[in-house]
């Protein structure tokens, strides 16, 4: 090699390591529930054993820091949390009606703007694209090339078996479509990452400047020794010859709660006297549940075990090792749901929506029993069904076993490095 040559190649390492040292990639989330921190975990985890190159900043609210420091912990030198400040997390308003939620997301691509700005970033995820339609819509413009995670698309759901859209469906079906179309050919935009496999081919139509990739929804599976099933079942008192129905999560209206109940009202007696309802989650109803709980324990033979409570992520799956079916009975759920994926990945069938996206995965997978969940009495006759079907009957193990595969957190974190 010659010297011009080898003076050559020397620069190009030093172009190189120059644009690596110059790589800063930021992680832009604000809410605190559900999947959001674990995505975050899977996400630095992945960073940290590739030994990816540049740095990963994390920007989330204050409260993060509180609610998750299991996961601020895992920070080092080139992975980083920031918390935007109590004040800016004040005046994004709450959610609770259209026009709040409005000026919520344009409040939130501000500080977004700004977190970037602030941070060099050279290339933004932000973890829940959903917040920034209007914004971006209307030409908002960022400091820096961004990508997002894009969790509920509709306007694809009148392919799906079965789907009966309402008026206010279709007007939310035509608003996506204009929405998007603007969207998909912002400039800034570089990958659009939808958690829905099926909106994926819609979203490339949209004659984009981004790409639309289909993301997995991770979940973690752990080896059943590490799930101390039996103690808990021991611990929670669970009668013998009783099946146990498991609702999980946060214990809200849009679980279907109430319909439930009231299904089990509906319930024949020999079949209550076979069914343990295991209902574990926090719940800001609590006072108005146990009343209707109290009021069906005295009339129905059922058993009904209630912890109002958070579960740390490594108890979680010995509760789904443990129960016999998995409830999910949203009330018309949009988008994905990780508790499909849990009982997948424990074998377990599922009671769940017919409705939009969590149907047709019910459907196409074979994982249990979709009934419309807005019915009592339809969610009565799943639960029928269930306990006197066999579980074979019910769910098809090896379709389960690839769905929940397809959704493993390192798919989902891989595909995320892939394309940033």
């Amino acid at each position: 090699m010659s010297e011009n040559q080898i003076l050559k190649q020397e620069a190009n390492n030093i172009s190189q390591n120059y644009h690596i040292y110059k790589r800063k990639l930021m992680l832009f989330d604000l809410s605190i529930k559900g999947h959001h921190p674990s995505y975050i975990q899977h996400l630095i985890k992945y960073w940290q054993k590739q030994k990816l190159s540049g740095h990963l900043d994390i920007v989330v609210s204050p409260a993060f820091f509180k609610e998750h420091s299991d996961v601020v912990e895992l920070q080092n030198g080139n992975v980083s949390f920031t918390a935007i400040t109590s004040e800016e997390f004040a005046i994004l308003s709450s959610r609770e009606s259209k026009i709040k939620r409005n000026l919520r997301n344009f409040n939130e691509w501000k500080i977004f703007c700004k977190y970037a700005q602030l941070l060099n970033t050279t290339h933004a995820l932000l973890m829940y694209f959903d917040t920034c339609g209007l914004p971006l819509a209307v030409g908002a413009k960022s400091p820096c090339p961004f990508s997002g995670i894009y969790f509920r698309p509709t306007f694809h759901y009148n392919q799906f078996a079965g789907y009966q859209p309402s008026w206010k469906d279709r007007v939310q079906e035509w608003r996506e479509k204009f929405l998007m179309s603007r969207i998909m050919k912002n400039p800034q935009l570089q990958i659009l990452f939808s958690l829905d496999p099926f909106a994926v081919e819609h979203l490339n139509h949209f004659n984009s400047q981004a790409d639309a990739v289909h993301l997995a929804d991770p979940v973690e599976i752990l080896s059943t020794n590490e799930n101390p099933s039996s103690s808990i079942k021991q611990d929670l008192g669970i009668e013998r010859g009783r099946q146990v129905f498991f609702l999980f999560g946060a214990i809200t209206a849009r679980k279907g709660i109430y319909q439930l109940l009231e299904a089990l009202n509906l319930l024949p007696n020999e079949l209550c006297q076979k069914l343990c309802l295991l209902i574990v989650g926090e719940s800001g109803i609590k006072g108005e549940l146990e009343e209707i709980i109290a009021d069906i324990c005295q009339t129905k033979p059922v058993q009904i075990i209630r912890r109002y409570e958070f579960i740390p992520e490594e108890q979680m799956q010995a509760y789904f090792q443990m129960v016999d079916f998995i409830l999910a009975t949203y009330q018309r759920h949009v988008g994905m749901s990780g508790i499909l994926l849990l009982a997948a990945a424990a074998g377990k069938p599922v009671l769940s929506s017919n409705y939009g996206l969590m149907g047709e995965m019910v459907r196409r997978y074979n994982l249990g029993i979709a009934v419309d969940s807005t019915l009592p009495e339809e969610i009565t006759s799943g639960l029928s069904r269930m306990l006197v079907a066999s579980k074979e009957e019910l769910c098809d193990r090896t379709k389960q076993q690839s769905f929940a595969k397809e959704n493993s957190a390192e798919k989902f974190a891989q595909t995320i490095f892939e394309h940033l």
